[in-house]
């Protein structure tokens, strides 16, 4: 059965440092481009987003995704409780299971991953996810890796890469909370920048302003 849409939540001034929440973006369809093929910060990016639902996220890739980038490794999934991965061959058949996920509001979102530039990943086979995503509230990201940044309808295109993780309280030579680097080059609700981003395991996603660079000169980001 099919409910009615329900009404978007609106929009947010931006702020130096937030959660996904303050944001107040509703859901629809995000790209998350990799700078390096096998990196996994846009995977951490687009799960840190599902913050604070027991619900499944259905999981899509294409051979390519599967072979170069790896399976979702459960026992490292967390926000996530619950994973539907879907294994398919081609990028037309990760955009038809998307959008039949879309339909269900019984999921906390979808993600899918499309290796390059396939021809059946065009404008209106993202606007068809996005629409579908607006519809039902629930949030979609494909994350692109060995892609380019071709016509889309994505409301958000992120490009997402990895940072040396903060450090770890109780052991300096141990690897601490990841951390990423998300410049965000193409929106719809809010303006464009740089982002050091991390997951916080009581708000969410955190984003705050400018790059490493940037943030190493605070007394903050020294300590």
């Amino acid at each position: 059965m099919q409910c009615p849409p329900h009404p978007s939540p609106s929009s947010t001034q931006m702020q130096n440092r937030h959660t996904q929440k303050d944001a107040g973006k509703q859901a629809t369809l995000g790209e998350i481009f990799a700078t390096a093929v096998v990196d996994g910060a846009p995977t951490g990016f687009a799960l840190a987003q599902m913050h604070g639902t027991d619900k499944p996220l259905l999981w899509v890739q294409d051979r390519l995704s599967r072979r170069e980038a790896g399976r979702p490794y459960l026992a490292g999934l967390y926000p996530v409780r619950d994973i539907i991965h879907v294994d398919v061959s081609r990028a037309i058949d990760v955009l038809w299971a998307m959008e039949e996920g879309l339909r269900c509001r019984d999921l906390c979102g979808v993600i899918g991953e499309v290796w390059g530039d396939p021809q059946a990943l065009d404008f209106t086979a993202t606007k068809r996810l996005a629409l579908r995503a607006e519809a039902n509230t629930v949030p979609a990201w494909l994350i692109r890796r060995a892609a380019h940044p071709n016509l889309s309808a994505a409301r958000e295109r992120w490009t997402v890469s990895s940072l040396p993780s903060m450090a770890l309280p109780y052991d300096n030579r141990a690897p601490g909370q990841p951390l990423w680097q998300a410049d965000l080059f193409r929106a719809r609700w809010r303006a464009p920048g740089q982002w050091v981003a991390h997951y916080d395991d009581s708000t969410g996603l955190v984003l705050q302003h400018g790059t490493a660079e940037d943030q190493a000169q605070t007394p903050a980001m020294q300590a």
